[in-house]
């Protein structure tokens, strides 16, 4: 079984440069207080051998793929049942840890976005998550109001994240090479523990408002039937991209007052 190499699953592309790797482990800095690291989607555990050269932290490896389970227990067996095949997507993370980690991976670029979302809603047990990621994904993440790319994740992630640009990695360190660049980012938590109005519809809003990004947010949020009064106020006017996090926030609580009234 020493030959099993897993296979590309789930749009993976498998890094193998090291010191790309050891860089990408270095930007992990645990919380104070927090010691446990779950590493998602480790493959061929290119980022594993990094993680475990630090003995302060409590790794976790969690992984979809069988081959690359049976490859981890091989070369890692010092992880013991701390290399766990799941789905990240659809495992209760309070069964791996009794509290606060922080998250470390080569996220597959297919499913980001979801993996992102099951952050947002662990958001006040994930203080910290280093990933890579598709390029063009990083900078929309990381971009301000104002920018092009700015979108909903943008919104959603930096109301409770602050999250840094670390660096691009190019194509070829990468098994099989995809056919975009990739880019590692930082999320940090911040210190907003709940937002100042109805999260759920601000989602909604948010969603809805970069739906049609091209138009006004008059436009873009008809369907809640605001009066005209309300709807004749500045903001209106803008688009989604111009408006900052508190500034939506904002919004929200207008919708919320006035909808169908």
């Amino acid at each position: 079984m020493g030959n099993v190499r897993p296979k590309k699953h789930l749009g993976q592309h498998f890094l193998v440069d090291q010191n790309i790797a050891a860089k990408i482990v270095e930007q992990l800095t645990l919380p104070q207080g927090v010691k446990d690291v779950l590493e998602i989607g480790p493959g061929m555990g290119v980022l594993t051998k990094y993680l475990l050269q630090h003995q302060e932290y409590s790794t976790t490896i969690l992984d979809i793929d069988k081959e690359s389970i049976v490859y981890l227990q091989e070369h890692f067996p010092e992880l013991g049942e701390r290399i766990v095949l799941a789905d990240f997507l659809r495992t209760d993370l309070s069964t791996l840890f009794p509290g606060k980690f922080s998250i470390i991976g080569n996220f597959p670029y297919n499913i980001s976005s979801q993996i992102f979302f099951k952050v947002l809603d662990h958001r006040d047990v994930v203080p910290e998550v280093v990933c890579m990621i598709q390029k063009e994904v990083a900078e929309r993440l990381a971009s301000p109001p104002g920018s092009k790319v700015y979108g909903i994740l943008s919104v959603l992630l930096q109301a409770f994240y602050t999250i840094e640009y670390k660096f691009t990695v190019a194509e070829h360190v990468f098994n099989p090479p995809p056919k975009v660049k990739s880019a590692v980012i930082r999320l940090v938590r911040n210190e907003v523990e709940k937002l100042d109005c109805n999260e759920k519809l601000f989602r909604q809003v948010v969603k809805l408002s970069f739906g049609t990004r091209r138009k006004t947010l008059r436009n873009s949020l008809r369907s809640f039937n605001m009066p005209a009064e309300v709807t004749a106020l500045p903001v209106f006017n803008e688009r989604p991209e111009q408006l900052s996090v508190q500034e939506f926030v904002t919004l929200t609580q207008l919708v919320e007052q006035h909808q169908n009234t």
